[in-house]
């Protein structure tokens, strides 16, 4: 350990020719990151309205935060290839909200849950195993844990003094050009698994699902399964809502959000961020350790019925539906800012992106991608 070691993650830094890399086209990729930086202000704050809901055109009562909203840092990132650091810009150790890459984060959860035979099968009904009164009725009965993952759930219900119908209507990923103007507006429920809605409430009730059948709290789970195992540091927070606190066996828990929708959330660093890509890159192995299985990697991989760019709570790229730079071999973890964890198994390929402007994020991967010449 260097005198300088702050607990965050190390790589060897290797030229950009060494792993492959056009230097000059590398160092403009960068460039084009830093003078790129998103629009959202670094309060959070867009007179006076948060930027989780800000940008998704919440409606009153519900665009106010629940949950801790923490001031961002800068425009930076990470380029990792073959496990060797190759490019990095800004302060790639300051802890920033990601927003819904916390979604990711709860997708890799279920997996441990599955592997500690918490479910037996994500095909599973949640109400077989959750009984907070949840799953009671007829409609909500029918859910299982693939619904809650691919976001075709049609949970109905209020959760943390939000009703699902908040994300009625709301788009995301390929289809977020659409517009949010009607986020919110009344329509008919489908049944459980044919329709694909990005919608936060229902998240939160997958993470509070998964709550109950670990028994303890979520971020404990994540740090001693994944996080610790990973070399990650400890300063990584994931925060709930003021709200979010309930009663597991006797205890008082607080659940945590698949995202910074309302605040809270993940707060945490490019650099831990680039070993859990790292461990999507290498399908659930670290060192001599398989922290997650090979199978679960596939299933979160492996495009939903609904919607093709979404496995479960990853972003897919097929026909590059979703990023027209970047390979069909990409896989991502996104969240609002924009803030992008992006897996490229066929370039060996793991970059971290912290705040650039959404508009230009597909130029950025392809520039990226542009200036590896082997």
């Amino acid at each position: 350990m260097t005198a300088e070691f702050s607990g965050f993650p190390q790589w060897q830094n290797v030229l950009p020719q060494e792993a492959g890399f056009d230097s000059v086209r590398l160092a403009e990729a960068v460039a084009f990151a830093e003078t790129h930086e998103t629009t959202w202000p670094r309060d959070m704050y867009v007179d006076g309205i948060f930027v989780g809901s800000a940008f998704v055109n919440d409606k009153p009562p519900y665009n106010q935060p629940m949950g801790p909203v923490v001031p961002r840092g800068g425009a930076n990132g990470i380029v990792l290839r073959r496990g060797a650091l190759v490019a990095e810009w800004g302060n790639t150790r300051h802890n920033d909200m990601t927003f819904s890459i916390a979604k990711s984060y709860l997708a890799i959860l279920t997996g441990i849950a599955v592997e500690k035979g918490l479910i037996s099968s994500i095909d599973e009904r949640v109400g077989e195993r959750v009984k907070d009164g949840g799953f009671d009725d007829p409609h909500n009965a029918q859910i299982t844990w693939r619904q809650l993952l691919d976001q075709t759930s049609e949970w109905h219900g209020e959760l943390f003094e939000r009703p699902d119908s908040v994300d009625w209507n709301r788009y995301a990923g390929a289809d977020a050009a659409t517009g949010n103007e009607n986020k919110g507006s009344e329509r008919t429920l489908s049944t459980p698994g044919t329709h694909f809605e990005y919608n936060d409430v229902r998240v939160n009730r997958l993470g509070l699902s998964l709550l109950r059948i670990f028994k303890e709290p979520l971020p404990e789970v994540l740090d001693r399964h994944i996080m610790s195992p990973l070399g990650c540091s400890s300063t990584w927070k994931w925060n709930g809502y003021e709200t979010s606190w309930v009663d597991v066996d006797g205890k008082r828990v607080q659940s945590v959000p698949g995202g910074g929708h309302w605040g809270g959330g993940i707060v945490i660093s490019a650099r831990d961020h680039a070993r859990v890509g790292e461990l999507i890159l290498n399908r659930g192995r670290w060192n001599d350790q398989q922290l997650l299985s090979e199978s679960w990697i596939d299933a979160m991989l492996t495009p939903s019925r609904a919607e093709p760019t979404y496995g479960l709570m990853w972003w897919l790229n097929p026909g590059k539906a979703l990023y027209a730079s970047a390979s069909e071999a990409s896989v991502f973890a996104l969240g609002g800012g924009s803030n992008i964890i992006w897996v490229d198994h066929a370039k060996e390929l793991v970059v971290v992106i912290r705040w650039v402007e959404k508009a230009h994020a597909d130029e950025l991967l392809g520039r990226i991608s542009a200036a590896i010449v082997d």
